[in-house]
């Protein structure tokens, strides 16, 4: 069973749909533990899911933001903290198939990592003094140049997959010239260490441990960007975040509904499932997810269609889907939460568990107190650009009479 070389999205997700199958009963148990689920992780590298998002050209199977998502709900659905950390991966590699950012070479010998030995690369931007990057915080890992080598020092927070990860890619300021560069470190550098550190109750099993760099000698080929102050990109590969929750709030419809089917107490007449109020909830569900289903995926197939130009553009629509499904997610295992009573804070049940685990999405970037005001700014703007349109349209008519 082999993910690059099934021929159609049909084939590629009933191989997926299969193999995640075990995902559920492991992760009980794993966030018991707050242990990193190593088993789904081979299990996925074993289909060659990590290089389903490698381009075609350097031979993966380049496939769209929309297909991706579809396979992370499944994922996620399955065991959200393993959909959360291989989303990372998946949407880093998809990016720099898009953008083609960092020079060819580097970009296919990390590739050729993915396709043959399932190489697996996160971010490692978050650090414990500047909090999220997103909020524009001068990272205080720092690089310097040491003749034809990069020498790093730092401690990133909240590195998700951190033991099984291949590779970093390590925000650090260059002391030489105080920009931001971006630089692509193999674990088997010395100086690079993992600390267990991750004691978050939600997401337990994601392993976001810290990452610390004690004197990492890189080339200088390790320096694949430079970040320019306030210049964000759309980023269509981020609603692998919210693919993720909604995943997770299909996990506890499934259960809220099998719950109520089953459960008979001797007050009524059959099951609670009968029962007006339950129906109510479970109506109130489903409409959140058919709601937060078609935002996420309209949005995924638009990012699918649009060019470069039409993509730049996105930042607010990407944002506000970010927002809008991972709140219905909450909202949905709260409600699942409700149907179920009193059992679903007991641990022999998931639903404590996904509880748990929505709330992380609210922290997930981009957070909801940065996007509400850039869909504001976006609404004046655009209401300011249809005023001038018309006008425009009125003044041109008028010249013709």
């Amino acid at each position: 069973m082999d993910l690059i070389a099934a021929k159609t999205f049909e084939e590629r997700l009933h191989i997926l749909t299969n193999t995640v199958a075990s995902f559920s009963e492991r992760a009980v148990q794993n966030d018991l533990e707050g242990r990193f689920p190593f088993e789904n992780i081979e299990d996925l590298k074993d289909i060659n899911y990590p290089a389903l998002t490698i381009p075609t050209k350097y031979g993966g199977q380049g496939i769209s933001l929309y297909e991706l998502l579809r396979y992370q709900e499944v994922i996620s659905k399955a065991d959200g903290s393993t959909g959360l950390s291989i989303g990372w991966h998946m949407g880093i590699i998809k990016d720099l198939g898009e953008t083609n950012r960092w020079k060819d070479s580097v970009q296919k010998t990390l590739f050729d990592d993915v396709k043959e030995n399932g190489a697996l690369i996160n971010n490692a931007a978050t650090e414990k003094q500047t909090g999220s990057p997103t909020r524009g915080g001068k990272p205080s890992t720092t690089s310097k140049k040491d003749g034809r080598y990069w020498v790093i020092n730092g401690r990133k927070t909240f590195t998700t997959m951190a033991p099984v990860l291949d590779y970093f890619n390590v925000t650090a300021v260059i002391e030489e010239t105080g920009e931001i560069g971006c630089f692509l470190i193999p674990k088997s550098k010395t100086g690079v260490e993992i600390e267990e550190t991750w004691d978050s109750v939600a997401m337990k099993s994601t392993g976001s441990h810290d990452l610390i760099l004690n004197d990492v000698k890189v080339s200088e080929d390790s320096l694949v960007e430079i970040l320019e102050p306030g210049q964000k990109r759309a980023a269509g590969w981020l609603l692998h975040i919210p693919a993720c929750y909604l995943g997770i709030a299909q996990a506890a419809q499934d259960y809220a509904i099998s719950f109520a089917k089953e459960y008979s107490p001797n007050s009524i007449t059959g099951s609670i499932i009968e029962l007006p109020t339950v129906k109510q909830k479970i109506g109130q569900i489903e409409l959140e997810l058919v709601r937060a289903r078609h935002f996420l995926y309209s949005v995924a197939k638009k990012w699918d269609e649009s060019n470069g130009e039409e993509k730049s553009k996105m930042t607010p629509e990407l944002g506000a889907v970010k927002v809008a499904v991972t709140n219905s997610a909450v909202i949905i295992v709260d409600l699942a939460m409700r149907i179920a009573g009193a059992h679903s804070l007991s641990e022999k049940t998931p639903l404590q568990r996904y509880y748990r685990d929505v709330r992380a999405g609210l922290h997930n970037p981009p957070m909801e107190d940065m996007i509400i005001p850039l869909l504001a700014e976006f609404a004046i703007e655009n209401q300011a650009f249809k005023k001038t349109l018309s006008e425009h349209k009125s003044l041109n008519s008028n010249s013709h009479v």
